[in-house]
């Protein structure tokens, strides 16, 4: 029987072809990105990773806490932040979040291609077939139809195997710039760098094109004094706040960083102990557990391994270094937003930038510091004693600002207190910034609807030509 071919399984071949004679991404000694390519040879492994899928639900933190709006007052976060979920859901995550915005085209929207960085196996699959150059060059859009696989194997593994690897080169030469390459590293030190690929703080270096590339602050090391001075050195800032025109820092999830600094980094005990410990199969067989999550759901395998002490003393343990970070973040938050308002009641007064700029500082480190204790995730269990000092030093900096503006005020014949709006929820706070949030989600469900159908799409028929 003969086959008739159409015009579209005939170009669909044709691309076959070509992909297999250009040696692209599908070749021996390039990444695989699709995860499920891997669910037979290493089924626990994969099954396990699937289950990260088990963290359906969405909480909405600027709901939580609505002072969160005017700490990120004209940056995207203050549009949108949700607690993170498992790794199946990066992805998605990240299309979803009106941080993105709503790009119509490639060229489109308000976010780099830098921010896919983290996110999912095609970033190190395109960065082999553009170059870093090429990867980082661009708006996020452009990436929308190409980074479609959600966060795993290929992130951490050599292709087809358990060995692990580096996959991003940016986080590669940062660990290189804290004297360990990854070659000479010890087993347990790799298990912790590859997830600190991601769980660290990042920027997006500017260059004279302009491009995004991701860059680790670690030149001058990894303590939140360390980063800031580098910051300040090189006078970068993520944002100008819309309030106090501060030039602000964002911390990303420097997760590595504190784990480090901590009693679990300093004794050695990687990452994967306590998040992806070693268990037994239905069969008996020992295998690592990739439901990254919380350790305290496999107690016996991970803390029990070298505490003594019961899961109900550990958990409790926990919980109170937790109570006690959360409540001195609260209070950094409390100074902070009246400072911001603070600043702006001062240039409303006709305050100079003479006058203003060790204020901003102040603020520029306060917020910082309690960001980098804030978004570290964990930290309350990596390094309880280094958030609480860095904290503490978060509210002793925004207390400097709050003296200074009360005395520069006073000066400019402003009555104090000042009036302070309103912004007591996430929809308060967000009215009181001027933000048309029903604009911003209605152009984002309009995105979800037209724009996200068309990636898959493009997605779908570039990974049918794959081998």
């Amino acid at each position: 029987m003969v086959r008739t071919l159409t015009k579209k399984t005939f170009a669909l071949s044709a691309m076959v072809v070509a992909s297999l004679l250009a040696g692209s991404t599908f070749a021996s000694d390039k990444t695989e990105p699709r995860n499920e390519v891997y669910k037979d040879k290493f089924k626990n492994q994969y099954e396990t990773w699937h289950d990260t899928s088990e963290s359906k639900e969405v909480v909405d933190m600027l709901e939580q806490v609505p002072s969160l709006v005017v700490l990120w007052a004209g940056y995207g976060f203050a549009k949108d932040y949700n607690a993170p979920r498992g790794h199946m859901y990066v992805v998605t995550d990240l299309r979803n979040t009106l941080r993105t915005g709503a790009p119509k085209s490639a060229e489109d929207g308000p976010m780099p291609m830098a921010c896919w960085s983290c996110k999912s196996p095609d970033v190190p699959r395109m960065i082999e077939e553009q170059g870093e150059d090429g990867y980082f060059t661009g708006k996020w859009a452009k990436g929308g139809p190409e980074i479609v696989n959600a966060l795993g194997c290929a992130d951490c593994h050599v292709k087809g195997s358990s060995k692990l690897r580096m996959s991003r080169p940016f986080a590669e030469r940062a660990m290189e710039t804290l004297g360990t390459p990854f070659d000479k590293a010890s087993k347990k030190d790799k298990q912790s760098m590859v997830c600190g690929q991601c769980h660290v703080e990042y920027y997006f270096e500017k260059t004279k094109d302009k491009k995004g590339f991701v860059k680790f602050p670690w030149d001058m090391g990894t303590t939140v004094e360390q980063m800031e001075a580098y910051y300040d050195n090189m006078e970068f800032s993520d944002w100008t706040h819309a309030v106090s025109k501060t030039p602000m820092l964002k911390a990303q999830h420097p997760g590595y960083e504190t784990w480090q600094l901590g009693v679990h980094g300093k004794n050695n005990v990687s990452c994967t102990d306590c998040h992806m410990p070693k268990v037994k199969s239905d069969k008996g067989r020992k295998f690592t557990d990739h439901k990254v999550g919380n350790p305290f759901d496999r107690f016996e395998e991970t803390c029990a391994t070298c505490h003594e002490q019961s899961k109900e003393f550990m958990v409790n343990l926990t919980e109170e270094r937790k109570h006690k970070v959360a409540d001195l973040k609260a209070r950094a938050e409390a100074q902070l937003v009246k400072a911001h308002f603070e600043a702006k009641a001062a240039w409303d007064a006709g305050a100079t930038e003479t006058e203003m700029k060790p204020i901003l500082m102040d603020i520029r480190h306060s917020q910082w510091r309690w960001d980098y204790a804030t978004a570290s995730h964990g930290v309350a269990a990596h390094a309880a004693d280094e958030a609480l000092r860095v904290l503490g030093t978060a509210v002793d900096k925004a207390a400097d600002a709050r003296i200074k503006l009360a005395q520069l005020l006073a000066a400019k014949g402003v009555k104090q207190p000042i009036a302070y709006p309103d912004t007591s929820t996430k929809a308060k706070a967000q009215a009181a910034l001027g933000m048309d949030m029903k604009k911003l989600n209605a152009d984002k469900a309009e995105f979800k609807k037209t724009i996200l159908p068309k990636w898959d799409a493009e997605a779908e028929k570039r990974e049918a030509t794959y081998k």
